[in-house]
Parts: structure tokens; sequence; C-alpha cells
């Protein structure tokens, strides 16, 4: 197992520094002029210039990344162009109320997706079955942004039960988090519906049956866990991806979380953030489905690495 680790770990390396390479590459390309954006429209050419150079944005592609590469492996993710600050400070500032909706919106997803599959499954091809998928079609086709928007109008605006944007209470967090939920949770159920109905034909299922087993007991103690591996795995990959920031969802209820900074940042070409922002995203997803990866050795004992 610690071997299996340690070679995730290294491989995690390779693919961030192949991902700093390809964001540093598209950030490069980006017809937009720094200089400007920072000394204003007024500014002289002289000043502006200045400011090129002192950025270091005058000199070749290899260099620029050669010695952004360079304060990288020092933990150095630069320093941020709009607000003069570490692009470590400026990303932890926001790392709590991201973390915070990640987890949220992550647990509504099994909250919301799970009972609804095994609901499904159960009762397939019947009118509740047909209903539940339909709901989850609609979930699935909704863009996160709509689903939030449409949110905000019924239970803030026209029923006002939860505040309209912002962070402060708990009841702040209600209505981001569903969002998040009501996006994924319809694919938990429909990949746990179609999960649990592979099991139902299992002969271990027949076998318990046929012992005497309540359906329910069956249901719980043999089909359920046998129905977790994928779950984990979409969990997983959804943790990674929220860590990153859910940027529709945090800029249409206005959540300071590291989305919202990330769209501020490409708003204003401030590259190191949205280079650091990147690279956090990329590192949190490795290190996520390195977690998943090992708790699936422990969920089904089958799975061994080594």
């Amino acid at each position: 197992m610690q071997r299996y680790i340690l070679r995730r770990l290294l491989w995690a390396v390779v693919t961030l520094f192949g991902v700093s390479l390809v964001a540093f590459t598209i950030l490069y390309l980006l017809p937009a002029d720094v200089a400007a954006m920072m000394a204003g429209p007024r500014a002289t050419r002289e000043v502006r210039a200045a400011i090129t150079h002192d950025l270091g944005l005058d000199q070749p592609l290899y260099v620029q990344y050669g010695r952004f590469a360079g304060r990288l492996l020092q933990g150095d993710l630069g320093t941020s162009w709009m607000y003069r600050q570490d692009v470590s400070q400026v990303i932890l500032q926001h790392l709590p109320y991201t973390a915070l909706l990640a987890l949220a919106g992550a647990l509504g997803e099994l909250l919301i997706g799970l009972p609804v599959g095994l609901v499904s499954a159960l009762r397939r091809y019947s009118w509740l079955d047909r209903v539940l998928m339909l709901g989850s079609l609609i979930s699935i086709s909704a863009p996160p942004f709509w689903m939030g928007l449409l949110l905000l109008y019924l239970v803030a605006l026209e029923l006002p039960i939860f505040p309209v944007g912002g962070y402060g209470t708990p009841a702040h967090l209600i209505l981001p988090a569903l969002t998040v939920a009501l996006s994924g949770a319809a694919w938990y159920a429909r990949v746990f519906r179609s999960s649990v109905l592979d099991q139902l034909q299992a002969d271990y299922v027949r076998t318990a049956r046929s012992k005497g087993l309540r359906d329910w007991l069956v249901t719980l103690r043999h089909i359920v866990p046998n129905c977790l591996i994928p779950v984990l795995t979409m969990f997983g990959l959804d943790l990674g991806n929220f860590l990153g920031g859910v940027v529709m969802v945090e800029t249409v209820f206005g959540w300071p979380g590291i989305g919202m900074q990330a769209w501020k940042a490409i708003r204003d070409v401030d590259m190191p953030v949205v280079m650091g922002t990147v690279l956090f995203a990329a590192l949190g997803m490795t290190l996520v489905n390195l977690v998943v990866d090992v708790c699936y050795a422990f969920v089904d004992p089958r799975i061994h690495y080594g």
C-alpha cells in the first residue's frame, strides 16, 4: 500500500507540472494587454512598457515559464498583480468558503441521489420509477446557473425564506449547496439505480432470499455495499472538482469562494491568481482521487494494492 501511494504521489507531481505548462501557455497566448489594464487608459506608453518589463512579460515563453517553475519548486505561487498579495494567501482566504460549499453540496448529492436511485430500482418500471427518472433527466439537463436563479426567484424573492446571496449564516449556505446537490444528485440516482438492478439479478441475492432473509435486510446488508464502488468514484471526482471552485454557483449567489475569485482574476487578467487556482484545483483533484482509490480497499476487500 505504501509503495502504491508513493508512486501515485510521484505521478501527481508530474501531473501538476503538465497542468502548469498547458495553463501557462494558454495564458501566455491570451490577446490581453495586462500593463494597460493595470496602468489605466490614460497611462503613457513608457509607463505601460515599464510595467510590462517589471512583470517580465516582455520575455519569451520559455523564460517566463522557467521563472514560474523555479518559484513553484520552492512553494511560491507568485504575487497577485491586482491585490499585491501572495497568491497562496489569496487562495487560502477563500478556501474555507469553497470547502464548506463543496462538502455540503457533495453530501447533498448523496442524500438526494442514493435514496432516489434505490427506490427507483426497487420499484422498477412502475409509475414512481418513471417519475423519478424523468425528474433526474430534467435535473441533469438544467444548467447549474439556471437552477440557482430559479431557486433564488422561488424561495428568496417570491417566498423570502432564504437570503438572496452572500455569506454570514447557515441559511446562506442552503441555496448554493442545494443548487450544487440537485445538479449532481441526478447522476448518482441513475448510476445507483443501474448498479442496484445489476445486483438484484446476482446469485448471492437469490441465495440470501432463499435462506429466509427479509428483503430490506438483503438490500441494506448485501446489495447496497456492493453498489458503493461507482458511487465512491463519482463522489471523489465531484469533491475534487468542487474544491477548485464552483464558479457558476458561487457567482450566482455571491459566495466568496475560490470559484468567484478565479472568475474575477480571469476578468482582470491576473495571471498569477489564475495559475494558482488552476494548480490548486489540479492538486485537490489528484489528492482526493488518491484517497478514494485507497478507500476502495476498505469498501471492497477483494481489492488489493501491492
